[in-house]
């Protein structure tokens, strides 16, 4: 499903207009990217938990020529789906 599509689907259920439920939508994506960019966690009962992940520098292999490169330590987002998400999902 793409953005449009999700946005459709939410404002209908939501009885908004597209235009405002992708304003929200817009607004709610940069307001957790903004949390995680801080360093701080973002729990949300009954969906999930979006965090941040530390990755260690390593050595990779450049797959054409196999030379070896650095790669640098990084931060990454995560999320952990909550208990009703995974429920959810799994139902069948």
């Amino acid at each position: 499903m793409k953005k449009s599509e999700f946005i459709a689907v939410a404002a209908e259920k939501a009885g908004l207009t597209k235009k405002d439920m992708e304003k929200a939508m817009d607004a709610m994506f940069e307001s957790i990217g903004d949390v995680l960019a801080a360093g701080d966690k973002l729990q949300i009962s009954g969906f999930g938990t979006f965090e941040t992940r530390a990755r260690a520098a390593r050595t990779g292999h450049n797959p054409r020529t196999g030379e070896e490169i650095a790669i640098q330590a990084s931060t990454i987002p995560a999320f952990k789906p909550g208990k009703a998400l995974k429920d959810k999902v799994d139902a069948k």
